[in-house]
């Protein structure tokens, strides 16, 4: 039988992204991020004229913090040890939504960050990607692991079977995310790693007595 399989996202779950973000465009950019406002495209303004930066705009520059910056992001609190040990019981892969070119600089991200996982890119909804990855995998069960809530949803309709578990680390921006555990397609919401690996470790052990 093959091993169980935990697919987690990085941002926001392993590493910190938007406050260094936030961080990186007030002391380079000239702009203001409002990490209370649940509207992402109306959060990013310039800093000495208020105006609203256009989506393209905003594009351009999460594109140059993933190009020039990704050396600012730092750990997630708890993440590394409930990384290895989950290791321990599964194997563990990325799927993270970045360009295909940027799947190496977040390989050797996280591996600077001692985490030597093997990375998925993505764009768009990741149910998809998941699914190509379950195929690939063959796992005997699966957990998801993800901040956003449109991506447990796609999940949810796409490979029903995995566990799925909303994380999100970030508490400047978490209060703001929709719950996909109230919306019905996560299995749990748990925002910090010390709550979150004895669950996910309880999923992989709860499913092996069923399996027995």
């Amino acid at each position: 039988m093959n091993r169980p399989l935990v697919i987690t996202d990085c941002d926001e779950v392993l590493l910190h992204m938007i406050s260094h973000f936030r961080d990186w465009l007030a002391e380079e950019e000239g702009m203001t991020f409002d990490m209370s406002r649940h509207d992402f495209a109306n959060a990013i303004t310039n800093s000495l004229t208020g105006e609203k930066l256009e989506q393209k705009a905003i594009w351009e520059l999460l594109n140059k913090f993933f190009d020039e910056q990704m050396h600012r992001q730092t750990a997630v609190a708890g993440a590394i040890d409930a990384i290895g040990a989950l290791s321990q019981e599964a194997d563990v892969v990325v799927l993270t939504n970045l360009m295909d070119h940027r799947r190496d600089s977040r390989t050797r991200q996280l591996l600077e960050h001692g985490l030597d996982l093997r990375v998925f890119t993505n764009q768009g909804p990741k149910g998809p990607a998941l699914k190509a990855i379950l195929d690939e995998y063959q796992p005997s069960r699966a957990a998801f692991i993800d901040d956003l809530p449109q991506h447990h949803d796609s999940v949810s309709t796409i490979a029903p079977e995995v566990s799925r578990l909303h994380l999100c680390a970030e508490p400047l921006i978490a209060p703001n995310i929709t719950c996909a555990h109230k919306a019905g397609h996560a299995h749990a919401r748990i925002d910090n790693w010390s709550e979150a690996a004895p669950w996910l470790l309880s999923r992989l052990h709860d499913e092996e007595k069923e399996q027995a």
